[in-house]
């Protein structure tokens, strides 16, 4: 058995900076992370060594996947996938390069539109929804590549995501007059919040196009979270970050979740961050669900275990 597996069926382990497997529990605390520049501790609650990483409490069902497929020509993206997402969790979607999750994500939030299945949002079913529309209605997202406008300051980067709480007309807000510029200084103040809540006060008018990629990946999960959205899909929001930039994320999505009560669907292939962070997780192999449930029901699955991590010889 392979060191990665161990560490897989070993519980809530995680590969540090010298790529040694490391013991559960090992999400840095608050106090201990390190900060924007390295200078100086944040600030937050203490989190115990003996404390569960998340706890949350579940639940309705808001979101429920039926039957999902989808298919680009003769190549089927998604075959017959069924799960749910329950209000205030973490949920999970794990699974090899191709796999199908972040498809999953845009079924989802109405990028893609599957030629077979019914999706039901707070009740509703939803046929065809535009992307705008699933904006509208609280659903808000980040992207595996990043997807920001370089030339614009991290402030500029984060109003964008507001645009969907604008009510006044174009001409108003170009002549900032009246009305229009009362709603920009209130949606400025929303916006500040958010920078202040991912620490991110000392580069809100620095160039996106100059910051480092950590640092790129936070600034849009700060255009995301300016939606004030009721459901956050994440597509691997820790995707080529260090040790210590994980961390941090990691504490971040934590807070959106137990702070806001966000809903919050991740996909990730850090099994260490997966492990720790979510209350349930689905796993897809090749377009097809082969695991549903708890971190610790999914990480005991054998058909998991042989699929995404391979089997020992």
């Amino acid at each position: 058995m392979t060191a990665t597996q161990t560490a897989w069926q070993g519980g809530m382990a995680r590969v540090d900076a010298t790529g040694t497997i490391a013991s559960p529990g090992t999400i840095a605390p608050p106090g201990q992370a390190d900060t924007l520049h390295g200078d100086s501790p944040r600030t937050g609650d203490a989190h115990r060594p003996d404390a569960p990483a998340h706890a949350s409490t579940r639940g309705d069902v808001i979101l429920d996947l039926q039957n999902i497929s989808l298919s680009f020509g003769g190549v089927k993206a998604l075959t017959d996938i069924s799960f749910d997402v329950c209000e205030h969790e973490i949920r999970a979607i794990i699974g090899p390069n191709g796999a199908g999750k972040s498809s999953m994500l845009n079924v989802i939030n109405g990028v893609y539109h599957p030629q077979q299945g019914r999706i039901v949002f707070r009740g509703q079913e939803r046929r065809k929804m535009h992307p705008a529309a699933a904006a509208r209605q609280g659903i808000a997202r980040t992207f595996q590549n990043i997807a920001l406008f370089k030339g614009m300051t991290v402030l500029d980067n984060i109003m964008t995501g507001r645009n969907t709480q604008f009510r006044t007309g174009m001409l108003a807000h170009a002549l900032w007059w009246g009305p229009a510029r009362a709603e920009e200084m209130r949606h400025r103040r929303k916006v500040e919040e958010v920078i202040d809540f991912l620490e991110i006060q000392a580069i809100r008018k620095t160039p996106v196009g100059r910051l480092p990629y950590g640092l790129q990946k936070r600034v849009e999960l700060a255009r995301a979270l300016a939606a004030e959205p009721s459901m956050l899909l994440l597509d691997e929001p820790m995707a080529g970050m260090n040790v210590e930039e994980k961390q941090d994320m990691c504490r971040f999505i934590l807070d959106v979740n137990q702070q806001f009560g966000t809903t919050i669907v991740l996909i990730e292939h850090d099994m260490g961050v997966v492990m720790d962070i979510s209350d349930r997780v689905v796993v897809l192999d090749y377009g097809k669900k082969i695991g549903d449930g708890t971190p610790a029901e999914v990480k005991a699955n054998p058909d998991v275990i042989k699929a995404y991590l391979g089997t020992s010889h």
